[in-house]
């Protein structure tokens, strides 16, 4: 097999890659793809979760059943490693932490950032000798379609082909001596076609597998329900934001994100979570769905990790103009992001909080979720949001808070 220069740098090529398998369509091509190449292709089964700590139904069992089946189809060897306790403690434990904090949380991005591409591939590396990681994925790197990183280079992580199954936004934390390792074997292809060559592989019963959504450890079960296994209840009032009249009860913070419905029963009007107040229990609720209490033009995040570099522009501009997003389905936003800190970017790109301004207002802009940045085909990297900016509300735009005063 002919080697892309990539691999012959300094002496070394890539032979033997890990391919993590969930059970499904994507991870299960990706493996396909790389036997076609000619790499020595092992299948890791990830398992985070702990049935026997569950109440509920885990379909851990069968996507690993799944997953086996197709590396013995392959003929790859199969092996499951367990995560569970570096998934209890890097993911799941910050996890509960954040929503009795009141904040709502975003474990598949913290995952891939610390079990992933971490665990798995420090785990891959030692035991077995991998030279790299390969995952199923809707994503691509500058180092090419089937290329992994031995010079030093860094790469840059690029949207896949099929936008609307782009994974990138997941990917805005793997740490860039991770991706150097990484091969995406997908990033050149649309979902329609993984499925395709999945059937035509003999992979008949995996292309039909209906495509898991939502948390691997919630499944079907109502999120209430199961957080409740871990926080405790701390019931606290609903509370109309622009009367300050007490609308209803609730059992927590934990159980309620910005932008949800609040299903308030005997209320004519449906009220929508605006604020979280942590520290009396109380939610200030809007009345209304596109209520302009939910949208604001401003978000404050953290620290930045930058997945190839800090961008250029902030040691010239002291500002970047990007395009964002906090949430995955969500069309990307011109932005420009700036500093928080009286400390010159020049000085520190990588540990100033940001400000990010939004060309356009955006609803639910939600703390704990990530502000992810893209230029161009490239995703940046990402920062986790603190709180949002002044709400349209709250700025009284186009004269609302008075329009609805006479309403």
């Amino acid at each position: 097999m002919k080697q892309n220069h990539f691999f012959s740098q300094m002496g070394r090529q890539i032979k033997r890659v890990v391919c993590a398998m969930s059970g499904g369509v994507d991870s299960s091509v990706a493996a396909l793809l790389l036997k076609q190449k000619g790499y020595e292709v092992l299948g890791f089964f990830m398992r985070n979760w702990d049935i026997r700590d569950e109440q509920g139904v885990c379909k851990a069992d069968q996507d690993a059943e799944d997953a086996a089946w197709v590396c013995k189809k392959l003929q790859i060897p199969f092996q499951e490693v367990n995560f569970v306790k570096e998934y209890w403690n890097d993911v799941f434990s910050e996890m509960i932490r954040d929503y009795e904090s009141g904040i709502t949380p975003n474990p598949d991005i913290l995952c891939n950032r610390h079990i992933k591409f971490t665990a798995l591939l420090e785990h891959a590396r030692h035991t077995v000798g991998a030279d790299a990681l390969a995952t199923g994925h809707y994503a691509r790197t500058s180092a090419g379609e089937f290329a992994t990183e031995y010079s030093g280079q860094q790469v840059r992580l690029l949207k896949a082909v099929d936008r609307l199954k782009d994974q990138t936004f997941f990917l805005s934390q793997v740490p860039q001596k991770a991706l150097r390792r990484t091969i995406f074997p997908l990033g050149e292809f649309t979902k329609g076609v993984v499925k395709k060559i999945a059937s035509s592989a003999g992979l008949e019963r995996i292309a039909a597998r209906k495509e898991s959504m939502g948390i691997c450890f919630i499944g079907k079960r109502n999120f209430s329900e199961f957080i409740a296994q871990y926080v405790d209840p701390r019931p606290g009032n609903f509370v109309d934001l622009e009367t300050r009249e007490v609308v209803g009860r609730h059992n927590g913070v934990h159980q309620w994100t910005v932008g949800q419905r609040c299903n308030i029963a005997g209320l004519a009007r449906a009220y929508f979570v605006a604020e979280k107040l942590t520290d009396s229990g109380d939610i200030l609720v809007a009345p209304g769905h596109d209520h302009p209490a939910l949208y604001s033009s401003t978000v404050h995040a953290g620290q930045p990790h930058w997945i190839h570099s800090p961008p250029e522009d902030f040691y010239g501009r002291g500002m970047l103009e990007c395009e964002f997003k906090f949430q995955h389905t969500e069309s990307l936003v011109p932005c420009v992001v700036t500093s928080r800190t009286h400390n010159p970017w020049h000085r520190s790109p990588s540990k100033n909080d940001l400000t990010v301004s939004l060309a356009n207002p955006l609803r639910a802009l939600t703390p704990g979720q990530f502000a992810v940045f893209y230029r161009g085909d490239e995703c940046l990297g990402s920062a986790r949001i603190l709180r949002p900016g002044p709400s349209q509300f709250d700025l009284d735009v186009d004269s609302c808070r008075t329009k609805r005063r006479e309403s």
